[in-house]
């Protein structure tokens, strides 16, 4: 008999042997990797209906990376191996560094060379925004956290522009395709990532709290900073956009974290954030005193200069849930697909096909209202919205989407957890990670009452943008009776202009765009059951739910055509 000690000299493992064995693996899914994130058919539809065509090609090219062995064992790996903070080096010089696993680095290589940051402002094609946002809904697929840079640099550029001496010097590098990720002067690189620093120990949202200042230098536009900021992810960005109070009021700034003369500007980082999720991307509280700062947009109109960049970014939020609910879904699909249980697959078991058509039509609604949104942006910022109809729209429909797509993230996510059993429990299948980053694209940019309130302002003082939200919903009039009576509920609800009701407000705005988009570009099943559950209160409260009458085979058929067909 070969010993225990031989077989490990040998090589081979007790159960490869044969004589140790208890079982045989069978009822196992074999690995999702390689599959292509880019088969999701609203996903492509929605392409080529907001402008975007023309990117079809490079979006599938890039669904099957996102979807390779290797592309997903970075994100594993990224978010295994969290970022670590050096604040000095081994002479005791301040460095204040954070320094990556590889996998982190080659996650962003390609998402800024695929034009996943800025690079669309710099694209003169139409639906080049649009193309950004499929790109993301693709390469999510990977991780969440590394879009955190991606992100606030895409959102940084219309800020910069509005102080066009500094946007000509950094937007070009902004929207570079090269990712440099080493600290130096900005302009010697070949690619830069820019970030934000708003919310501050204080006031978090209320940013007219903040407490950091801004002193004026003898050199016009010049200023020193002195404060703290609370929340300020990506630290390692090379330029950041910065609130402080100025003489004039609380102002906006662009921070480098290297000066034109090499040397380091003040930015010690204080510590970063130990989170639930998004554990790749490094949340830290940095620290200002004399850092040097360039006045952008006009004292005592920092909040207005920089919400673009909130739009921006709220967009993206949007973008970021609508993925982790398709990447969850495709994971739950594939499971049940090769899992058996009580004698059949769970794929074909009436109760299990019932909760993934459920999720199937919560993921087709936020991916049809995300790439809406961004056809939207799109046009906005080509200057394609002579009347200002589309910018009225996007003013109200992104702080809408962030507010719901943003909140749904969380139930979704754990029920497609749950589709996986206990192997779903587990951190290995990766769920766990997915679920745990579903919470934060509903505090990133706002919390849930921050985008309702938002959605209030925004009715009171412009009230253009109800008029521009029920222009939409006006696409869809006498389609069907359960949108109709929405509209009409919809109505009554504005004219109380409770601000206790308005997440009860934002909801049914949310519920009735997300049904007039699909009844306008989905299937007849998709729409049909969207509205009976959603719109006439056919549903119960949890997944799982939907009434006979929903025609579950077509709505599979359409969002899981590999493993329902």
């Amino acid at each position: 008999m070969v010993s225990i000690l031989a077989q490990e000299q040998s090589g081979a493992a007790p159960e490869q042997s044969g004589q140790y064995g208890t079982h045989d693996v069978t009822n196992q899914p074999p690995p999702l990797a390689p599959y292509d994130a880019s088969e999701d058919t609203a996903l492509i539809e929605g392409l080529r209906r907001e402008g975007a065509a023309w990117a079809e090609e490079d979006i599938r090219r890039l669904g099957r990376r996102a979807g390779s062995a290797e592309a997903q064992e970075w994100g594993e790996q990224a978010n295994r191996h969290e970022p670590e903070l050096r604040t000095h080096d081994r002479y005791g010089h301040r460095v204040d560094e954070v320094e990556f696993h590889p996998s982190w680095h080659h996650l962003m290589r390609v998402a800024v060379g695929e034009g996943l940051a800025a690079a669309p402002w710099a694209d003169e094609r139409p639906g080049a925004h649009v193309a950004r946002t499929a790109g993301g809904l693709v390469w999510g697929h990977t991780e969440a956290g590394h879009g955190c840079p991606t992100s606030m640099t895409y959102a940084a550029v219309p800020v910069l522009r509005r102080q066009p001496e500094l946007a000509k010097v950094y937007e070009p590098l902004l929207t570079s395709r090269e990712y440099d990720p080493e600290l130096r002067v900005p302009t010697e690189k070949r690619g830069l990532l820019a970030g934000m620093g708003m919310t501050e120990k204080q006031g978090g949202s209320d940013v007219r709290t903040n407490t950091t200042t801004a002193s004026p230098t003898a050199e016009p536009g010049v200023y020193t900073l002195r404060g703290h900021k609370w929340f300020t992810s990506a630290p390692m960005c090379d330029v950041f956009l910065v609130l402080a109070q100025a003489p004039g009021g609380l102002s906006c700034f662009l921070v480098p974290r290297v000066l034109p003369d090499g040397s380091r500007n003040t930015f010690r980082i204080q510590r970063l954030k130990d989170k639930l999720g998004n554990c790749s991307n490094a949340s830290s509280e940095p620290e200002f005193d004399g850092t040097v700062a360039w006045l952008v947009g006009p004292e005592g109109r920092g909040v207005k200069t920089i919400i673009e960049m909130v739009n921006c970014t709220r967009l993206d939020c949007v973008m970021s849930s609508a993925v982790l609910m398709r990447k969850t879904l495709v994971e739950a699909g594939h499971h049940v697909g090769h899992r058996s249980a009580f004698g059949a697959r769970l794929l074909d078991q009436p109760l299990m096909r019932n909760v993934l058509a459920d999720l199937a039509l919560e993921s087709e609604a936020a991916t049809t209202l995300t790439l809406r949104l961004a056809g939207a942006a799109d046009r906005v910022v080509r200057g394609d919205d002579a009347d200002g109809t589309e910018g009225a729209f996007r003013r109200i429909a992104t702080a809408v989407g962030k507010y719901w797509v943003t909140k749904r993230g969380p139930a979704f996510t754990a029920e497609a957890l749950e589709c996986l059993g206990g192997n779903g429990y587990v951190e290995e299948s990766g769920m766990p990670r997915h679920y745990r980053e579903a919470p934060l694209l509903s505090i990133w940019e706002g919390s849930g009452n921050v985008n309702a309130l938002d959605v209030l302002r925004a009715l009171s003082r412009e009230p253009d943008t109800a008029e521009a939200l029920f222009a939409e919903l006006a696409l869809a009039q006498g389609a069907d009776a359960r949108l109709d009576a929405s509209v009409t509920r919809l109505k009554n609800l504005l004219a109380t202009g409770s601000e206790a009701a308005a997440r009860r407000l934002v909801e049914l705005m949310a519920l009735t765009l997300q049904a007039s988009l699909l009844i306008r570009h989905a299937p007849t099943p998709i729409a049909d059951a969207f509205c009976a559950t959603r719109l006439g209160g056919d549903w119960g409260h949890a997944f799982g739910t939907l009434p006979g009458t929903a025609d579950v085979d077509g709505i599979l058929g359409r969002a899981l055509p590999g493993v329902a067909g």
